[in-house]
């Protein structure tokens, strides 16, 4: 132990520090008595090793949770988790990816990014400095098939509610961590109020709920709600808070007692649970002390009465339940002291006049000396008007005048002896600027003056300070600062600014502030302008009781004609040094009847003003005495209330000196029960602005008036002012309560309204308490949250609107005054009638196929009724989002899935559902979903779209074109050689009177030429207008076949007609030939020539 002090040293370098671990308590002594300290626990430190342990990789399905387990050796204090990767860098975190506060890594859903080989926890032992890591985990993320999307479940915590305990004055965290694909969002609520905005905060994206400086109003329940897009679910904690014990008034003081007194030492705590408190003395329980028949201890009060010299000793009080304890020390002194007074003797207070003087009367004895003051000639005691004694002893002057000063006693006394001590007060003068700095225009170069005259006290060493725009002057030898002036030479722009004088003494200061303005030096003198000159003169006539009669001579105008003049005065009685406006009179006139007050010392002063500024003020005017009188008014503002429910506070605004008319101020005040006392009551009480009345009956109404009074009489009649006494809370409910259900979701209350009897107080208004006990569902959960409407001013209904459609509501109606609520009137319950129902809960789309799709849907979360069905629409959408006809299907109320049939392959649908009950129809839900494509027609189409790009058909042009090339060869040889082709034969069969021989020119057939006429040939087409144009000829490939009619078989011959004509054309063109030419008889005669 360290030489003359409690301090213990323990040396551990050469042993090992668990040997010292342990409960240490410190003990000091002397012949007084014994006090010891708290409990101080002594442990070591330990960050201990991670377990060797081998992590098999973690293979998981996309979509799918995961928690990834860190679980820390425990140490001393615990450490703090972090992931990092093997580059010490922390793991992203998000509202997917998140620690808990166990430290294990959770993920609503896994991504395919999320596979990686270094998931490493860490553990920070933040005593010993040291980072301890686990062995990396593998994780591997697989994308084999899609996860289904699914409603948040929690991880943690489990179950549908769970518990928590949290010592007051701590931390709370609570955490919800769910799964779910899409990820779930996190919110929180607390079921029975609302959360502490300025203690609240979320952690970890909305998972942590935390609260600081927990206090007992935050338990309750806490409910935290995970929701996707697919539903939600919610988890409820209920919160526990316990307290260690805690002092309600603060530890016990140590208390000194005379022999033979009486005292009490006290030892208030509280906490959750109760605690125990036990008491000791010097160390030993009290129980185990010496019988002592002056102490006698009642749980947290140890009383002594009649003590006796000797026994005094230190008391521990000791405070405990299972959570923790307080200890404290208190000393016991019984003790026979004469007084003995500690401020300095002969000790000199200064204090400005007009202001309070404090003077000090520190005193010490057993028993506890009485302080009395005393004035120079001790003739009586100071504990009135002006003087105010505290329970400290010290002396108080509220506002101290010259005659104030002079020599204090204060004796202090006790049965034991009398101790005095002398002190001195000096009022000093208030230190006044009398002659301010004047705003100045300066041209540049010149030089200026700032005067700055100040009045002080002889006896104070004033200082004067010159600052420049707030701040210090500038370091320049222009700059010329004498006792009371600043003169700036040569000045220059920078110059300009505001000047201000400051005059410093030890007990107080004054300042004043003039601006100077630099111009440029002017070559021709322009008209002077200036303000006046003071005005001379002043005079004083016709002297009465409250006015005089001012004259005076104007002083030089300067070129700028008087506008006004100001008449100040200065009351040498009350505010010497300071100077009030009296009156202004145009500048016209140099005389005034001045209006006077009673028992003041009038000293008048005039200015001037014109257009540039005021003028300096005359010279003051003799001193005019105006005699005392009685007031001539009362104080203002008188006002009734009461602070208990047993007071009337009179409280009221006091007179000024100059409304007080004379000394002795004070104030009559009375006050009488209204329409039942005749008679008023009434004190007169000193200088100040209210009173007290108590012991008067709860809220009754008073009348008051407060009259001023001095030496010289009492002021007018005052009117009476009205009052009530203090309020106290309601003592009845309100009667013949009733309720009329208006729709599904508003009420209409009714109720008697209470007699002012009744309410004890000012009526504020009324409050509805109205809570939800459970919807008439029988698939609705229990609700139980109270909500308080509030109905200001004297209602006797009010509306109870936003209440949910089919369910059971319970209510109560109190009344509240200013004091607070009063007693709930006796529960009543009504029901709502069945409203239109709620959004359903979730629309999935299952099974599509090609022409069907399942739909599967949850009824409303918020049923309002009981449900009669469902009704399902649904319209194709097309690529432009344009929507086609709708279509409504029916559904019973018990079903939750169905399945359309005759869908149309590969289109968008847009299907609607909503519930109804016997109110309407709800909401809807949309949901959108696509029929699977037909792959067979999908080809088709695709071979169709893409027919030009494929070699099948390049081949195909290709033969056609070598084949025509064949054709024209054959027809130049038949020519030359004079043969016939087989259609000509044929058309020799016919001898057509129009038959047109072959061209010698174009070696074309006759048939197929336009004629003059435009006659169609026998076997021709011909369009049904009756020309023939030449790209419509047979031997366009159109004509062999339109569209995909036209073929060829593998040898690239034509296969069916030579026209692809339709067969309305046919029959236009009438039956003229039995057979029409045809590609394969071409091919014959083709065949027979070669």
């Amino acid at each position: 132990m360290r030489p003359r002090s409690g301090t213990l040293v323990v040396d551990i370098s050469g042993e090992k520090a668990e040997h010292y671990e342990g409960v240490y308590q410190c003990t000091a002594r002397n012949e007084h008595g014994t006090a010891v300290s708290n409990n101080i626990v002594i442990r070591q430190s330990r960050s201990p090793l991670w377990s060797k342990e081998r992590n098999e990789p973690i293979v998981v399905q996309e979509g799918v949770s995961l928690v990834l387990q860190c679980r820390p050796p425990a140490g001393l204090p615990p450490p703090i988790i972090f992931w990092m990767d093997n580059n010490f860098q922390r793991l992203p975190q998000s509202s997917r990816v998140s620690q808990a506060l166990n430290g294990d890594l959770y993920f609503s859903n896994v991504l395919k990014e999320d596979s990686r080989n270094d998931y490493i926890c860490y553990a920070r032992f933040p005593h010993t400095q040291t980072i301890q890591q686990k062995q990396p985990i593998t994780v591997r993320v697989l994308n084999q098939a899609p996860v289904d999307e699914r409603k948040p479940t929690f991880l943690i915590p489990s179950g549908p509610s769970s518990s928590k305990m949290v010592l007051r004055g701590q931390v709370l965290e609570m955490e919800c961590i769910a799964e779910g694909l899409p990820t779930p969002e996190i919110s929180w609520t607390k079921v029975s109020g609302d959360l502490p905005a300025k203690r609240t905060s979320f952690l970890h994206y909305q998972k942590t709920l935390r609260i600081v400086n927990v206090s007992e109003s935050d338990s309750g329940d806490y409910r935290c709600t995970a929701r996707n897009r697919l539903g939600s679910v919610h988890h409820t904690i209920r919160v526990a808070v316990k307290a260690a014990p805690y002092w309600i008034s603060g530890p016990p003081r140590n208390l000194v007692l005379a022999p033979r007194e009486t005292g009490l030492l006290i030892c208030r705590a509280s906490g959750t649970p109760k605690p125990t408190i036990t008491w000791a003395m010097n160390g030993i329980p009290i129980e185990n002390s010496p019988k002592d028949l002056s102490r006698k201890v009642e749980d947290d009060t140890v009383m002594f009465t009649d003590v006796q010299t000797g026994s005094s000793a230190v008391y521990q009080c000791n405070v405990s339940n299972e959570y923790g304890y307080l200890l404290s020390n208190a000393f016991v002194n019984v003790l026979s002291e004469p007084p003995r007074v500690l401020t300095q003797a002969n000790k000199v207070y200064q204090v400005i006049r007009n202001h309070r003087a404090l003077i000090d009367c520190s005193s010490f004895g057993s028993p506890i000396p009485k302080i009395t003051w005393f004035k120079e000639s001790r003739s009586s005691t100071l504990d009135g008007d002006p003087y105010i004694l505290h329970d400290n002893g010290t002396l108080e002057v509220h506002v101290a005048q010259a005659r104030n000063s002079g020599k204090y006693t204060c004796v202090a006394r006790n049965t034991l002896g009398i101790y005095e001590n002398h002190v001195y007060l000096e009022v000093k003068e208030p230190t006044r600027i009398l002659k301010q700095p004047e705003y100045k225009v300066v041209q540049r170069g010149r030089s200026v003056e700032f005067e700055c005259k100040v009045k002080h006290d002889p006896s104070l060493i004033p200082t004067m300070t010159w600052l420049k725009d707030n701040g210090e002057l500038p370091d320049d030898e222009r700059f010329i600062v004498d006792s009371d002036s600043l003169t700036i030479a040569d000045v220059i722009e920078n110059d300009e600014g505001v000047y201000t004088c400051i005059m410093n003494t030890s007990l107080d200061h004054d300042s004043a502030s003039a601006e100077l303005t630099v111009v440029e030096a002017t070559p021709t003198p322009a008209v002077a302008y200036d303000r006046p000159d003071a005005p001379t003169d002043l005079e004083l006539t016709d002297q009465r009781e409250r006015s005089v009669q001012l004259t005076w001579t104007p002083g030089d105008e300067h070129n700028s004609p008087i506008q006004k003049f100001l008449i100040q005065y200065e009351d040498s009685l009350h505010h010497r040094g300071h100077w009030h406006n009296l009156t202004e009179v145009p500048g016209t006139k140099t005389t005034a009847r001045l209006k006077l007050s009673p028992f003041i010392h009038y000293t008048f002063r005039v200015l001037a003003l014109n257009a540039v500024g005021l003028s300096h003020p005359s010279f003051p005017s003799r001193m005019y005495k105006t005699n005392a009188a009685a007031p001539d008014e009362n104080p203002t503002g008188v006002e009734g209330y009461g602070t208990e429910h047993d007071n009337l506070v009179i409280t009221w605004k006091p007179l000024s000196g100059l409304q007080s008319n004379g000394p002795g101020l004070q104030y009559k005040v009375m006050w009488r029960q209204k329409e039942v006392d005749k008679e008023w009551t009434s004190v007169t009480v000193a200088n100040v602005s209210k009173f007290v009345v108590s012991g008067t009956p709860t809220f009754v109404p008073y009348e008051l008036k407060v009259q001023a009074v001095n030496e010289h009489g009492t002021g007018p009649e005052p009117a009476i002012a009205h009052g009530h006494s203090g309020e106290d809370l309601p003592v009845a409910a309100p009667d013949n309560v009733q309720v009329l259900v208006l729709n599904s979701s508003l009420a209409e209350v009714h109720w008697d309204p209470l007699p002012a009897k009744a309410i004890r107080g000012h009526l504020k208004g009324y409050k509805v308490y109205y809570w939800r006990e459970r919807s008439l569902h029988k698939h609705n959960p229990h609700h139980v949250e109270k909500q308080i409407l509030t109905f200001s001013g004297n209602h006797s209904h009010g509306m109870l609107p936003g209440l949910h459609p089919f369910s059971l509501y319970s209510f109560n109606i109190r009344v509240y005054n200013g004091k607070g609520e009063g007693p709930p009137s006796p529960s009543q319950q009504f029901e709502t009638p069945e409203g239109v129902p709620g959004i359903p809960s979730s629309l999935i789309i299952t099974n599509p196929n090609l022409d069907s799709l399942t739909l599967e849907w949850a009824p409303p979360h918020d049923r309002n009724g009981r449900l009669t069905g469902y009704t399902l629409k649904y319209q194709p959408v097309n690529n432009s989002n344009e929507l086609g006809p709708v279509k409504e299907v029916a559904l019973p109320a018990n079903e939750t899935s169905v399945t359309l049939l005759n869908l149309k392959y590969s289109t968008r649908y847009k299907f609607y559902l909503n519930a109804k009950t016997v109110r309407g129809a709800g909401p809807a839900i949309s949901q959108e979903a696509v029929t699977i494509m037909d792959e067979g027609k999908l080809a088709v189409a695709s071979r169709q779209v893409d027919i030009a790009t494929q070699g099948w058909f390049i081949g195909l042009m290709c033969a056609i074109a070598l084949l025509i090339l064949i054709l024209l060869i054959i027809c130049f040889i038949q020519r030359n050689k004079g043969g016939k082709y087989p259609v000509k034969e044929k058309e020799d069969a016919h001898t057509d009177p129009e038959f047109q021989p072959m061209k010698d020119d174009d070696c074309t057939f006759g048939e197929y030429s336009d004629n003059e006429d435009h006659k169609p040939l026998k076997g021709s087409r011909t369009p049904s207008n009756g020309t023939v144009k030449r790209d419509d000829s047979d031997d366009s490939l159109v004509d062999y076949g339109e569209g995909g009619d036209g073929q060829f078989n593998e040898d690239g011959s034509f296969i069916g007609q030579y026209s692809g004509k339709s067969a309305s054309r046919e029959t236009a063109e009438g039956h003229e030939s039995s057979e029409a030419p045809s590609p394969i008889n071409a091919m014959n005669s083709l065949n027979s020539f070669v």
